[in-house]
């Protein structure tokens, strides 16, 4: 008897959601970060960017699959990421300039 398949798929979601949501409360922690500090940003563009496609590919993995909990939370993280590699590219062009 193996006590994982015991759980049923509804709480999986349910957590998925919780865990995805919180994903998304880190990046916006780190996009207000960012956004507030005057100073060079300590992410890459590449490191940015490369989430950017992780999330991309996992909101598109639950909409093919029909995960709710991957595809909302993924989407979500998407959006966020979007904007912090905006603030992070922005200030990396910025610091070229200087």
């Amino acid at each position: 008897m193996n006590v994982f398949y015991e759980i049923p798929a509804s709480a999986f979601e349910v957590m998925g959601l919780i865990v995805g949501f919180s994903v998304s409360i880190i990046t916006a922690i780190q996009i207000s970060k960012e956004y507030k500090s005057k100073e060079k940003s300590s992410l890459s563009a590449g490191y940015v960017i490369g989430w950017v496609f992780v999330y991309g590919f996992w909101a598109l993995y639950g909409v093919r699959f029909k995960a709710e909990a991957l595809w909302i939370t993924n989407g979500l993280a998407l959006v966020l990421q979007l904007v912090l590699c905006m603030i992070v590219l922005r200030k990396s062009k910025r610091a070229k300039s200087v």
